[in-house]
């Protein structure tokens, strides 16, 4: 994979690659973290495994679980005792260097439990992580983790923790966790969208600004080639499915092939995914023929032993494609690790896209998007996700106006990332 960085993103891989310092890459939507952190993949020199909090993300980037990489229970962990096998201690025992993909998500419970992992793994008890050096990517503006349900476990969070986020876990007390932000935008190009944006991101929206946003968004939407950001599951699918209805003719169904270990909560794609001509669709994954790339949107023109999509004008055919599910290991041979593949999935890397939710448009880009809200925004930083897909200010519409309790950001990120600021001030932290 071939990938040419910018000299900030070849700043922080350098730092990544000549230091065992525990980073944390983040940045606004659209900096190029997914690229830094697929280039890491393939060039580093370092023994490198990359983990993720949920099955989806650790597809994304080609990893693994972090549940499933240290066999940790589900739900809090706490002080419980850490059961490890002789293979599970050999795996940790190989690494240099932990990606966590998506940390936002990661609770402060989950981080202190790979401390522990670590340190018990590689019998390295008094050194954080084990001696194992963590690099952290996602942007808690966007993604946050999931509270837990059981009153209990909420008790526990109170009683322990500052917060759920990572950042608060008790780890950080015995080790810096320096922050490298990615501040080159490579989505938007437009300097008013992009000042408008990082306003949202922070919470700091001007009356001037949300006139500004609600005065383009108001516009009547096209009614081709556009996208629905929503923030519902059972909005998205009424409207792809009316959508489907009014095509003329009989829809065809495409059934994935499933092999190995692949659990129907990690399904990259629709497991029986059903197109008309005419259907408006998403594509899943980047072309490596550069035709079309993650998000693209199309109209299906023909179905044969094959889809054809027309995009901008022109018809491509798209294939079925396998993703793997990998998992690492350790090899006495050569004392080393390996990801094998103990899963496959095979499906058409297409989705009905009228609609998607807000959640699973992360990471995407549009040319021009609906932003539907619903009542109001229900968490924070959803928004801001919501428009940062977006190219430009021109290709948004809303559904309605943006009010004041659609742009909220949590405080515990507002008290980290104020905390990061004062420290780059002070000169102890980097980007």
């Amino acid at each position: 994979m071939t990938v040419t960085l910018t000299p900030e993103q070849q700043a922080v891989f350098d730092a990544i690659e000549h230091s065992r310092d525990h980073l944390f890459v983040t940045g606004r939507a659209g900096t190029g973290k997914s690229t830094l952190l697929n280039h890491l993949a393939w060039h580093t020199s370092k023994q490198l495994v990359i983990a993720a909090p949920t099955g989806v993300a650790a597809l994304n980037v080609g990893g693994q679980t972090i549940h499933s990489l240290f066999k940790l229970p589900i739900g809090v962990i706490g002080s419980s005792p850490i059961e490890q096998s002789g293979d599970v201690r050999k795996l940790l025992n190989t690494i240099d260097t932990l990606v966590i993909d998506e940390v936002s998500m990661v609770s402060a419970d989950l981080m202190d439990a790979i401390d522990r992992s670590l340190r018990q793994a590689r019998a390295r008890t008094s050194e954080p992580f084990g001696g194992v050096q963590l690099v952290l990517f996602g942007d808690p503006f966007q993604l946050s983790p999931v509270p837990p349900r059981d009153p209990d476990e909420r008790a526990y969070f109170r009683d322990h923790y500052r917060s759920l986020w990572f950042f608060d876990a008790r780890v950080w007390l015995e080790t810096e966790l320096r922050i490298h932000t990615l501040r080159e935008i490579h989505r938007q190009h437009e300097d008013e969208f992009r000042s408008i944006l990082t306003a949202v991101r922070y919470g700091q929206v001007t009356a001037d600004m949300a006139a500004r946003l609600n005065g383009v968004g108001a516009r009547e939407a096209p009614t081709d080639g556009i996208v629905t950001l929503a923030t519902r599951n059972d909005a998205v699918n009424r409207i792809n499915a009316q959508s489907l209805d009014r095509l003329p003719g009989n829809s065809m169904t495409a059934k994935a092939e499933i092999s190995g270990d692949f659990p129907g909560g990690q399904y990259p794609a629709d497991e029986q995914l059903d197109l008309k001509v005419g259907a408006q669709v998403m594509l899943l994954r980047n072309d490596p023929d550069s035709r079309w790339v993650n998000g693209s949107i199309g109209e299906v023109t023909r179905i044969e032993r094959t889809v054809y999509i027309e995009i901008d004008g022109e018809e491509h055919e798209v294939e079925p494609i396998v993703w793997e599910k990998l998992k690492y290991s350790y090899s006495p041979t050569t004392k080393e690790l390996k990801r094998e593949v103990v899963g496959e999935f095979t499906q058409f890397p297409l989705r009905l896209a009228w609609a998607v939710t807000i959640h699973k448009s992360q990471g995407k880009t549009y040319d021009r998007a609906i932003v539907d809200l619903g009542s109001r925004a229900f968490s924070p930083g959803q928004t801001y996700v919501a428009l940062s897909r977006i190219r430009s200010l021109e290709g948004m519409f809303l559904t309605r106006p943006l009010h004041p309790r659609d742009i909220f950001v949590d405080d515990d990120v507002m008290r980290f990332m104020r905390q990061v600021a004062e420290a780059r001030k002070a000169g102890a932290v980097a980007g």
